[in-house]
């Protein structure tokens, strides 16, 4: 294989640190996919950064005395110690506050109104006289007039997914504040507009082929929107924190940061071309007809982002000309905690540094990949991920793997045998692995990470079964070489398994590659069997996973 692959990975917002729902929701994904394609043979590059400007880190930063660029290296911070305790693998992990970012999205932006799709309007925004400022549309809740969900949004209601303005909202009220009592005013402000009617034919040209792989949660959503008529929308706001606007008269404002932020995937790139000191090598990724077969570029989000990778950063795309557009956008559902929906604002979250106080990071990226949202929400629970790491990790996975090694070293000094003639059996379970090899890509190129994951766990189970019907342990009292023959075929076994599992379980599968006497990184293999030969001697062995207490009720 030899494709260009464009990891896009939504970009956190740093107001706080990251909880295990955006984790499964689009970094875990993400990883997976990106960790595959390199063992596969392809180019992969690995984009996203902290999301650092908007009215609620500048708020935020006020009420602790501080400026909104210390508030979010803090956050940054917090930010990147996850994706190393995590094992993400990011050719760059960057941020919205940099010169290169700022410069690139002022292009955007001049380029779009260039070509005619911004327009200077008025338009009525919210101001909050107790705060006396005016508001974002995430800071106005209210009840949603679609579905009557009275904590929607001003921007969006994540109830039923409907996008909406402030005005829609039923008894809208102030976020900052949290007076109900308070009438919000609507006062009129010039702003600037993306013109998305102007792009939605091109928009509906370019979905109406080549999306059969789209996830239909992702295509339901895109339809939806279409067929209610695309309308334009606002990209810039009235506040001091963010990227101004490259224009003379509009210092009090600022461009939008949803509008800035879907840019960070182009500025992203362009930051590590010059940091590699090819400073021209971001065309090969952006520029159509750069790469034979073209580049496919995949954008990892949650559900409440469509809209913003499969319409308008597209619209965008298609407005500044010359650019690649999305080859598929992955969203996935949402993960609850205790049934309801991840709330930073509302606390409802699991941090996932907490987590990795108390776990390691494979137990937690194997109970996300198993229990994924793909097709539909699904819920966290620290019990069941307990379970899955007992009776899954531990008993299939580790299990086998801990037996061979150990029998191993018992029984044959940790010197791998030399086999005899391979039985129909031996040469069964080696079928088998090779087949998971198959599958295991199949379902990942696919973004099927949980049909890839349970994939390779057959695998591990048919060795257990394997190991258990060959017995060595009974075949070596009356035929050591039958008995060695066993175990040799089991050592490529686990060559097998710690390679299909090394996209999802990195830390794990790094720890069985040196088991196995090999050197060097187990992400750096080739995405096929290698052999652990006879006559190498094998390290001591200790556990792959722990087995997990259950929590105290």
């Amino acid at each position: 294989m030899n494709e260009h692959i464009l990891v896009c990975v939504a970009w956190p917002y740093a107001k706080s640190s990251t909880h295990v729902g955006q984790i499964v929701g689009a970094y875990l994904p993400a990883d997976t996919f990106a960790r595959y394609h390199r063992m596969a043979g392809n180019h992969v590059l690995m984009v996203s950064g902290s999301d650092e400007h908007g009215t609620p880190i500048l708020v935020e930063a006020e009420k602790r005395g501080i400026t909104p660029l210390e508030f979010v290296a803090d956050y940054h911070a917090q930010i990147c110690e996850v994706w190393d305790r995590l094992g993400m693998s990011w050719d760059i992990f960057t941020e919205t506050t940099t010169e290169n970012h700022y410069r690139i999205v002022q292009d955007f932006f001049l380029t779009l109104q260039k070509n005619g799709y911004i327009f200077k309007d008025t338009m009525e925004s919210p101001y909050c006289p107790t705060d006396r400022r005016f508001l974002p549309d995430r800071y106005i809740e209210g009840t949603c007039p679609h579905c009557g969900y009275d904590s929607a949004r001003g921007d969006q209601c994540d109830n039923c997914g409907k996008t909406l303005d402030p005005i829609d909202l039923v008894n809208p009220h102030c976020r900052l504040c949290g007076s109900k009592t308070s009438k919000l005013e609507m006062r009129k402000t010039e702003h600037f507009f993306l013109d998305l009617p102007k792009l939605q034919e091109p928009l509906q040209q370019w979905l109406s082929h080549d999306k059969e792989h789209w996830r239909q949660n992702t295509v339901a959503f895109v339809n939806n929107w279409l067929k209610e008529g695309l309308r334009a929308r606002a990209i810039t706001r009235d506040l001091d924190w963010g990227v101004p606007i490259p224009l003379e008269g509009y210092e009090d404002k600022r461009i939008y940061v949803w509008f800035d932020a879907v840019i960070g995937y182009f500025s992203a790139t362009v930051e590590w071309a010059q940091k590699h000191g090819t400073p021209d090598t971001w065309e090969t990724w952006w520029v159509p007809g750069k790469t034979e077969p073209a580049v496919k570029s995949y954008y990892f989000i949650g559900k409440d982002n469509i809209p913003f990778h499969a319409l308008i950063w597209p619209a965008m795309l298609i407005g500044y000309g010359n650019r690649n557009l999305p080859y598929d956008v992955p969203a996935n559902e949402f993960m609850t905690m205790s049934g309801e929906k991840a709330s930073t604002s509302r606390g409802n979250v699991i941090w996932t540094r907490d987590v990795l106080d108390q776990y390691s990071a494979d137990t937690l990226r194997y109970y996300l990949s198993v229990t994924a949202p793909e097709n539909r929400d699904t819920d966290f629970t620290f019990q069941e991920m307990i379970r899955r790491n007992n009776d899954e990790l531990v008993a299939a996975y580790g299990n086998v793997a801990h037996r061979t090694l150990t029998f191993l070293q018992s029984r044959f000094g940790g010197v791998v045998p030399e086999p005899l003639p391979l039985r129909e059996a031996d040469k069964a379970i080696l079928e088998k692995v090779e087949q998971g090899f198959a599958q295991v890509a199949s379902a990942i190129e696919q973004c099927h990470f949980k049909d890839g994951i349970n994939a390779a766990m057959a695998v591990a189970r048919e060795a257990n079964r394997y190991l258990d019907e060959q017995a060595p342990w009974k075949q070596i009292k009356v035929d050591r070489e039958a008995a060695g023959t066993t175990i040799y075929v089991m050592l490529q076994v686990l060559s097998g398994l710690h390679t299909l599992f090394s996209p999802y379980l990195p830390f794990s599968s790094q720890k069985l590659h040196e088991l196995l006497g090999f050197e060097g990184e187990a992400s750096k293999e080739r995405w096929e069997l290698r052999q652990v030969p006879a006559g190498s001697t094998l390290p001591k062995p200790t556990p792959l996973f722990p087995k997990l207490e259950e929590p105290a009720q």
